[in-house]
């Protein structure tokens, strides 16, 4: 028995990443009732419009679901307690010390699942009582690890110094990709960057249709004096490297990214002043389609391939 289908009573190994902007109830419910692990993404939503976005999943979808928290936001005691109270069972953590909210989680009976960039963080989160570990590589969108390790150097170095559960994430948006983590010692998958170019996605029109022109070398790890992140190489990026040619401060910094960003680029559609994040296998990805089409792609796919490997 897969061990990821086991802890979360899914189909498929495949877990949708928790993005912000993209992330609401509608493609969390789709990709659970398409057999996967749906993820409500919190990072870009208010507490009570989280909470509405889980009631609403609930009603969307009888399969399991999650909630994405990172951890690095002000009302994230607000935040848990909303989980409690609405009967989440399986939270996503990230961007903060697993050891401050997986004991007040796994109190309520919740599965806890933290996201790493390293095998150092994954011993801590096993250590902090952690039901699974997400290893993300430096090749995924959005939020970033500091040491630049990618996924296919990180998923066999953590899975040598861990017992539980491992989850591969960044660079995978395929069949092919998903068989290749799990070979080099992954449970299963965590996709963020497919699942944004779906129909389901709540990200605007704009964004989407771009990802789709957009190639291999188009986007870059940038801000890593704030906190790292990946992004499509537009003005507003553009921008941000004039300041470092310059030698800005981190005050400078923070003071051009100023506030909401990420959501006048990716929720409501401005390609060229928006903070658009976006991991590098973008440059795969050729249409939107639905969730439904995507998993049984993947899956078909991971099918093929795993027979295929009998001819080496």
């Amino acid at each position: 028995m897969n061990r990821i289908k086991e802890l979360f009573g899914i189909e498929y190994p495949i877990i949708q990443g928790g993005m912000i902007w993209n992330s609401g109830y509608n493609l969390a419910s789709a990709v659970s009732n398409s057999g996967g692990l749906g993820l409500i993404g919190a990072g870009s939503m208010y507490p009570d419009v989280l909470r509405e976005h889980i009631q609403k999943c609930k009603k969307a979808t009888n399969k399991p679901f999650g909630v994405n928290v990172p951890m690095l936001y002000p009302n994230v005691e607000e935040i848990m307690n909303i989980l409690v109270e609405e009967g989440v069972k399986i939270v996503f953590t990230s961007a903060g010390n697993p050891k401050t909210w997986t004991p007040f989680l796994k109190e309520h009976g919740i599965t806890v699942v933290h996201v790493v960039s390293s095998s150092k963080f994954a011993l801590k989160a096993q250590d902090a009582g952690v039901d699974a570990i997400v290893a993300e590589g430096f090749e995924a969108g959005g939020h970033n690890g500091r040491e630049e390790t990618t996924t296919f150097t990180l998923i066999p170095m953590v899975k040598e110094r861990i017992s539980i559960p491992l989850i591969a994430a960044g660079g995978i948006a395929s069949g092919k990709g998903m068989l290749a983590a799990m070979i080099l010692g992954a449970d299963g998958v965590q996709m963020g960057t497919r699942f944004a170019a779906s129909v389901e996605s709540s990200a605007h029109d704009n964004f989407k249709n771009l990802l789709l022109d957009t190639q291999e070398g188009d986007t870059m790890v940038s801000l890593k004096e704030l906190a790292p992140v990946r992004l499509i190489k537009n003005d507003f990026y553009l921008g941000l490297q004039d300041l470092y040619k310059k030698g800005a401060s981190v005050e400078e910094l923070r003071e051009y990214l100023g506030r909401g960003r990420s959501k006048k680029g990716m929720f409501e559609g401005d390609l060229v002043e928006g903070e658009l994040e976006i991991g590098q296998i973008v440059g795969l990805i050729n249409k939107i389609d639905t969730v439904q089409n995507i998993i049984t792609e993947i899956v078909a796919e991971y099918n093929e391939a795993k027979k295929g490997l009998y001819n080496i």
